[in-house]
């Protein structure tokens, strides 16, 4: 087992909770994404983790792609929709760069909260395009700690030296933005969605 997915595996418990103090970014980020989607949509869900936004997005999709590298967030996520009686979501412990995925298959792509955590965020956005149909639409919300130095961001690079916890990138939003639009994407939408850490929320068309 891959050292990301083993400690991933322990924060599946315990994630929700912990996420619990960011309810407003989260509730942000669930609106934004919906007035995106259609209801014929077929969507990809990018490191779902517990399934915290797949599950409030999956009513405005036809049907939603959910994929993990850890089995443990897959379990927390499934019991989620299960109890919610949501049925137009699959999930697979899986990645990008599953070869059960086509290229120009889905209709949307989201990955939240992810690119920053890449060992390769550039292949991961490549991978992403590839996935998407002609016109599709690339969704991300990506920590930011490429700004001006705070205790948080020290702490948690402090982390990822010693790695306590995996990689993180130090992205500013305007190399993020760079790298998405330099693997054929237009960005057509930006927020911060959070000052501290930064969370920024990117919607980005496929190039035809």
């Amino acid at each position: 087992m891959h050292g990301s997915e083993k400690f991933w595996n322990r924060m599946s418990k315990k994630y929700d909770k912990r996420a619990g103090k960011y309810g407003q970014v989260y509730t942000k980020t669930v609106e934004k994404t919906k007035s995106h989607l259609g209801p014929d949509d077929i969507v990809l869900d990018f490191a779902c983790g517990t399934g915290i936004i797949t599950t409030e997005i999956a009513e405005n999709a036809k049907q939603v792609h959910a994929i993990d590298t850890s089995s443990g967030m897959i379990h927390e996520a499934e019991t989620k929709a299960a109890e919610r009686g949501i049925e137009n979501i699959h999930f697979v412990q899986s990645d990008l760069f599953d070869e059960r995925y086509d290229k120009a298959s889905f209709d949307v792509i989201l990955a939240f909260n992810i690119l920053h955590l890449l060992d390769d965020t550039r292949k991961a956005v490549q991978r992403i395009n590839e996935l998407l149909k002609p016109g599709g639409l690339f969704i991300s919300s990506t920590a930011c700690l490429g700004g001006k130095k705070t205790v948080m961001k020290s702490f948690l690079l402090f982390l990822s030296r010693t790695r306590i916890i995996p990689s993180i990138r130090s992205f500013k939003p305007s190399e993020l933005e760079t790298l998405i639009a330099g693997a054929d994407f237009r960005i057509v939408e930006t927020e911060d969605l959070h000052r501290a850490p930064p969370n920024y929320f990117v919607v980005a068309k496929k190039m035809p």
